[in-house]
C-alpha cells in the first residue's frame, strides 16, 4: 500500500519511524523550517529530521491546499494519506486525493478534546486517562468517523513530554491495526457523538501565567501540562519567574507557632523559605517549589535560588 505521511511534531516522528518498517511510505509532508528558541535559529520539524534519517522524500509546502501543492501530491497516486500532528488544515481537494482516504491519529478519546493540544489540556484538567483515536478525516476539525480508539492512564507525576511519548507509541500500534483492517476489508467506521464533544485549543503564552487563587492541585496540573511550552510562570519584583517543578501541599490546620502567616496570607504569598523548597500559598493548599528560573538566569533548585536571591522573603507576593 502506497502511503503519504503528513506530520510535523515530536508526537508524529516515532509513528513515522514504526510505520516505515512495515508500509511503503513514498513521501513525507511536513511544515516548512521555522525560527525557534531565543536565538531564532531556523530549524526543521521533528518529522523532517526523522524522514531525512530514513531516506524518505520530503515535501514542505507553506500552504498544503494550494493548487501547486495539490498537483504535486496527485502525481504520487497514493492509496492512503496518514496525518499525524501536521499543523495545517487540509481542504477537500487534498482529502480526496488518495485512492482510499485520509486517516488521522488524534491523541485523545474523540469526541473529547478535539483540537490542537489534547495532551496538554487533558493533564491541565486533571484527567486520569486519555487515549488515541484513529479516524477517517473530513473537512471539519477532528469530527471524522472513528475506526479505532484505545485508552491510556495518565500518571500523577507525568508531564506533557512523558505522556506524548507514551501516546505516540500507542498511536503507532493502533495505526498498524487500522491499516491491517483496511487491507483485510474489515474496517468499520463509527460516527462521533457531537453532543459529547470537548475542545483542546492551541496553547498560548498567557495560558502559562499562574493564577495563585486556584488550588494547589490545579496549578500543579498546569505546570505538568505546559511543559516545555509555554511553561508556567509568575512574577517576582516585576521579573518573570518560571516554575519548573513543584509538589502540592494540602494544608490541614495551623502549623504550630505560625497561624497568621499560614491562614491569613493571600494566594501567592511566600509562607516558607528553606534549602529544600519555597512554599507558596494557593487558593486551596500550597505549593512547594523545588525548581525555578528567574528571567535572565538559568534553571535552579530552590536551594541554589535562595542563596542568590535574598529578596525572596517571607510574605513576599508572587503575581
Amino acid at each position: 500500500m502506497k502511503i503519504i505521511f503528513f506530520g510535523s511534531s515530536s508526537f508524529a516522528a516515532p509513528i513515522l519511524e514504526k510505520l516505515v518498517k512495515i508500509e511503503d511510505i513514498i513521501l513525507v509532508v511536513t511544515q516548512p523550517n521555522r525560527q525557534k528558541g531565543r536565538s531564532l535559529k531556523i530549524s526543521p520539524t521533528a518529522v523532517k529530521l526523522k524522514a531525512e534519517e530514513l531516506g524518505i522524500e520530503i515535501f514542505q509546502p507553506a500552504k498544503v491546499n494550494s493548487k501547486e501543492s495539490v498537483e504535486f501530491l496527485k502525481k504520487f497516486n497514493a492509496d492512503l494519506f496518514i496525518v499525524v500532528s501536521f499543523g495545517q488544515i487540509m481542504s477537500k481537494a487534498v482529502l480526496n486525493l488518495p485512492k482510499l482516504y485520509c486517516l488521522n491519529i488524534h491523541a485523545s478519546l474523540l469526541p473529547e478534546y478535539r483540537g490542537a493540544a489534547p495532551i496538554n489540556w487533558a493533564i491541565a484538567n486533571g484527567e486520569k486517562e486519555t487515549g488515541v483515536t484513529i479516524m477517517r478525516m473530513n473537512e471539519k476539525m477532528d469530527e471524522g468517523d472513528i475506526a479505532l480508539k484505545d485508552t491510556l492512564s495518565i500518571g500523577e507525576l507525568e508531564d506533557a513530554i512523558a505522556l506524548t511519548k507514551k501516546l505516540s507509541i500507542k498511536g503507532a500500534d493502533l495505526l498498524l491495526d487500522a491499516i491491517k483492517l483496511i487491507k483485510d476489508d474489515e474496517v468499520e467506521f463509527t460516527a462521533q457523538d457531537n453532543s459529547k464533544a470537548t475542545y483542546a485549543p492551541k496553547l498560548k503564552k498567557e495560558d502559562g501565567l499562574v493564577n495563585w487563587a486556584k488550588s494547589a492541585d490545579e496549578i500543579y496540573n498546569r505546570i505538568r501540562a505546559f511543559t516545555p511550552w509555554p511553561g508556567c510562570f509568575t512574577h517576582l519584583d516585576k521579573k518573570m519567574l518560571k516554575i519548573w517543578k513543584v509538589i502540592p501541599v494540602h494544608l490541614s490546620g495551623e502549623p504550630s507557632g505560625s497561624p497568621d502567616r499560614w491562614t491569613k496570607s493571600e494566594p501567592g504569598a511566600i509562607l516558607e523559605v528553606n534549602k529544600n523548597c519555597i512554599l507558596v500559598k494557593t487558593g486551596k493548599g500550597a505549593l512547594k517549589i523545588e525548581e525555578l528560573q528567574l528571567e535572565g538566569s538559568r534553571r535552579m533548585t530552590a536551594e541554589e535560588f535562595i542563596i542568590g536571591h535574598k529578596q525572596l522573603s517571607l510574605g513576599a507576593i508572587l503575581k
